[in-house]
């Protein structure tokens, strides 16, 4: 396709600086944290108003013209990947809070706003929205929805879905609407809200998103748990809550995973006697600290009758900084030390010891080496598959194999193959392991009903 005769039309509708073609621009856009894959868009362009997402849209429509919408290029899965050309919709212009609903408990937000920009300015207002994705740092809340991201506060309180209420998208064909309503309840007809939160950029272009929100809560307690075994400290998780505790987060690092991010932020702040091979973040939070306290001390006497070494009490903002942030670096340490594959598997809580070991054994089977971290809480593990010394021969042919192998006992688990990643470009051709062709089959449909041109964000989700 000659991309060169429509250039003019978009410059016409967004400015010649909102048109870029630029060598710079177009390889920004060609890559995010998924793996080392590199695919080329046309064109990239960057509207800021609804009306002009809408003439993009039907002008590439009628043109056939691929579009992927572009967050901020944090995903892991490869969802903003212009695996087809075409144009790249890069959504960072819709960067505004627009309103912040106190007597509702509401926020409404464009997509290209940043997550942690999001939180710190609702909690100005003295309200919280949860979902805490390890990149909220630099994520886009819209590429949040588009992945239905959780994080480690999902334990307590839920992922991304949970709090989405209304979305305003422009379908494929340039129309506008808005798919559900500000209220928390609505028994009124399909749920197309929460049809479209997970849909991976497939069915529409965000626009505009309506969250709710929940009152800050005031205090929080850390601790760090060492376990001499990985899977006791799996079997401690599901301890906690058999026990009647749901601690606002709880997240399982594998030595290898707390020892690479200590490396990658030059932090020397936890010790790691040899015998210790993962550790258990749990945090709870509240408004009254006499109770945390004593939530904090029933959970330390739960975790004790496994194997442990000396808990770790956070006792200052500096402490509690440092161990989230060694938590939250994992995965950018992982990515520093070697190639590698990252798997977001999921699993009902009580099997996560059993998964773990499945990891273990398809590792050892298959030839690679593992790092495995994650929110136990949820039975969400990360699984970084690390290329180290596999060949390129076995990393291209006998490593998808075993992700297979892995991924069909997963299942078996009566778990699934993404928690919050996302099916995206690279997890497309397990989907056959998940659902059957019935289940598929009326995905596809969906998919035809909102985009019957197959132009937006096409190559996705579904098995070639």
């Amino acid at each position: 396709m000659n991309y060169q005769s429509h250039i003019s039309y978009f410059q016409s509708l967004l400015g010649n600086k909102q048109v870029l073609t630029d060598t710079e621009q177009l390889e920004r856009c060609a890559s995010d944290e998924t793996e080392d894959l590199h695919f080329l868009p046309q064109i990239v362009l960057q509207p800021e108003t609804v009306e002009q997402v809408s003439g993009i849209m039907r002008y590439c429509n009628e043109h056939l013209i691929p579009v992927t919408p572009r967050g901020a290029g944090t995903g892991l899965s490869g969802g903003a990947l212009p695996v087809q050309g075409g144009v790249v919709l890069d959504m960072k212009r819709f960067n505004k809070v627009l309103h912040i609903d106190k007597r509702n408990f509401q926020v409404t937000t464009e997509p290209g706003v940043i997550t942690q920009v999001l939180m710190d300015a609702v909690k100005d207002e003295g309200l919280f929205y949860p979902p805490d994705p390890a990149s909220k740092g630099s994520c886009f809340i819209g590429g949040n929805v588009s992945e239905n991201s959780g994080g480690p506060r999902a334990v307590k309180y839920g992922v991304v879905k949970d709090y989405v209420l209304n979305i305003e998208m422009v379908l494929p064909n340039g129309e506008i609407i808005w798919t559900g309503a500000n209220v928390l309840k609505n028994a009124t007809g399909y749920n197309l809200t929460q049809l479209v939160v997970g849909s991976e950029g497939t069915l529409g272009v965000i626009t505009k998103i309506v969250l709710r929100l929940i009152p800050a809560v005031k205090h929080d307690l850390l601790l760090l748990v060492p376990f001499r075994s990985a899977v006791q400290a799996c079997e401690a998780v599901n301890a906690i809550f058999i026990a009647g505790y749901t601690p606002s987060a709880l997240e399982f690092m594998e030595r290898d995973a707390l020892e690479w991010s200590m490396k990658y932020v030059q932090s020397t702040g936890v010790d790691l006697p040899e015998d210790i091979q993962a550790h258990l973040l749990i945090e709870v939070d509240g408004n009254h600290m006499d109770q945390l306290y004593k939530d904090a001390e029933a959970i330390s006497e739960i975790v004790q009758k496994f194997d442990t070494g000396e808990i770790l009490f956070a006792d200052s903002h500096e402490q509690k900084q440092m161990l989230w942030t060694l938590r939250r670096k994992v995965g950018e340490a992982v990515k520093s030390n070697s190639i590698y594959k990252e798997e977001d598997t999921v699993v009902p809580r009580a099997e996560l010891p059993e998964l773990l070991r499945i990891i273990k054994e398809t590792g050892k089977q298959y030839g690679f080496q593992s790092v495995c971290y994650g929110h136990a809480g949820d039975g969400n593990l990360h699984v970084n598959i690390v290329k180290g010394n596999m060949s390129d021969k076995d990393w291209q042919h006998k490593l998808p194999e075993g992700i297979r192998v892995l991924f069909k006992e997963v299942v078996r688990l009566g778990g699934t193959i993404s928690g919050e990643h996302g099916i995206g470009l690279v997890q497309k051709n397990y989907m056959d392991i998940a659902f059957n062709s019935v289940q598929l089959g009326l995905m596809k449909q969906i998919k035809h009903v909102f985009d019957p041109n197959g132009i937006l964000n096409p190559g996705k989700i579904f098995p070639d």
